[in-house]
């Protein structure tokens, strides 16, 4: 029984710390990219592309047809056309019932020595089971199978489009996860400088409590007036609504992530304040920038274009083959009324008045256009990669004087803080050195998070993260 609830109690122990346990970064990226409802959309996507290609690289394959007629007429041609795709036609069919009577007579007539030139009126009889056949079913069961041979490379072309085409949307699924990589991240980070700058406003607001005391103890004393006290809690209250807003912001990034990763997260390890700065170079972020290689891509699209224009420049071949089987019941005697047909067919468009000629000039200009707007994003890339790594370069060199500004506004705001507690300043004076501490920590907040920003947009020039 003691292990029993020795067992339980460590359960119980084991999932409160699971339950317990922040979230981190790597976890959360993790999270992102099975959970994510825009991932996901991207990934549909991609597979919907895929399908195009099976379309595609299906039509080499041709394609089977099965048709079953199910007829009934007494039309005289329908009626005979039946019989003959059943291989039921007889002579009767034909009238011979009715022709071979009179045609008895005209031979004994001959013989009797009436004219020949008589004999013409047999050819005005009119069979009337020709012409007045009886209503008669029709049962046609039919197999086609048709291929082309050659389509002037119009099929393989359109299949390497297909292609190109699911590559851009894979591109543009991974373009999706690293935008949303880089929201999740700038979060983490944002989430970071907050409990930074909480800390050292609450450092700040703690010195205020206790120049608050100090400042009752010299009123009693008298050497101090209540305005004194009155402006020290007036900053306090400035910063407990700063350290509000902070808290407000902390859970509404909180909600912003449960939103990205599709779940609710009330808790996360938030990683040191200060990015690392990527190592690689100019050259291998052009290399795998989503955005390059997609260009690349519409440029091979403009290719295979190119070559479904020209196939109108070629002859198209394709081949059939067909079985059938007829009769008035459904596959009555289907074996001995079957038939077959085989055959090919060669189409060539010889002239249309130059109508593929110009839209194969239409084509070669948008390769053109293509072509050029790929070099353009290489180039827009190439400049945007300068200018981000400038501004990190700025934004280190704002943080460093900052920080050291900061130091400074620390000392000068507790020198005037003794100065105060010896009369030797205003009250007031200490209040606006103490406004710079805060002021600096803010610009400081703002400069980090700007620089932050920097380097994950250099990272998403370089598709995703440093490996």
């Amino acid at each position: 029984m003691k292990k029993i609830f020795y067992s339980l109690f460590l359960s119980v122990l084991l999932y409160g710390s699971q339950e317990n346990t922040s979230l981190s970064l790597a976890n959360a990226i993790e999270i992102l990219k099975s959970k994510n409802l825009e991932i996901q959309m991207a990934s549909l996507d991609v597979d919907i592309a895929q399908k195009d290609v099976d379309v595609a690289s299906g039509n080499n394959w041709g394609h089977v047809t099965f048709t079953q007629d199910i007829s009934r007429s007494n039309d005289s041609g329908n009626v005979f056309g039946f019989k003959l795709s059943s291989r039921e036609a007889d002579f009767g069919a034909f009238g011979f019932s009715e022709f071979l009577s009179p045609l008895g007579e005209a031979i004994g007539g001959a013989a009797q020595g009436i004219s020949p030139s008589d004999m013409s009126s047999l050819l005005k009889v009119q069979p009337e089971n020709l012409n007045y056949p009886d209503d008669r079913n029709y049962f046609q069961t039919k197999i086609k199978y048709e291929v082309p041979l050659f389509s002037g490379f119009e099929i393989s072309s359109y299949e390497a489009i297909m292609k190109s085409i699911t590559k851009i949307n894979s591109l543009d699924k991974q373009e999706v996860i690293n935008e949303k990589i880089y929201q999740v991240k700038k979060s983490f980070y944002d989430m970071a400088l907050l409990r930074e700058s909480s800390k050292n406003i609450s450092i700040i607001l703690k010195n205020l409590n206790t120049l608050e005391n100090t400042t009752k103890q010299m009123i009693e004393v008298g050497y101090a007036k209540n305005v004194d006290l009155l402006e020290v809690q007036a900053k306090k209250g400035s910063l407990e609504r700063l350290l509000r807003e902070i808290d407000l912001n902390r859970k509404l990034l909180y909600q912003y992530i449960s939103f990205l990763l599709d779940e609710q997260i009330s808790d996360i390890v938030t990683p040191a304040i200060n990015v690392t700065m990527p190592s690689y170079d100019d050259e291998t972020i052009l290399q795998n920038n989503l955005d390059i290689q997609k260009a690349t891509k519409g440029v091979e699209i403009q290719q295979n274009m190119l070559s479904v224009a020209q196939a109108s420049y070629y002859p198209t071949v394709g081949a059939f083959g067909e079985i059938a089987t007829a009769d008035d019941t459904f596959l009555g005697s289907a074996y001995d009324h079957k038939g077959y047909t085989i055959g090919a067919r060669v189409s060539w468009n010889l002239f249309n008045g130059g109508i593929d000629e110009a839209h194969i000039e239409k084509t070669k200009i948008q390769a053109l256009k293509t072509s050029l707007q790929s070099n353009l994003a290489t180039k827009g890339i190439a400049l945007k990669i300068i200018q981000l790594r400038t501004q990190i370069q700025t934004s280190d060199a704002e943080i460093e004087y900052l920080e050291k500004e900061f130091e400074l506004a620390n000392e000068i705001y507790e020198n005037y803080e003794g100065r105060y507690k010896e009369n030797l300043s205003s009250m007031n004076d200490v209040i606006i050195k103490q406004s710079q501490q805060i002021e600096k920590i803010l610009l400081i907040q703002k400069a980090r998070n700007q620089r932050n920003e920097r380097i994950f947009a250099l990272e998403k020039l370089a598709n995703g993260e440093e490996k």
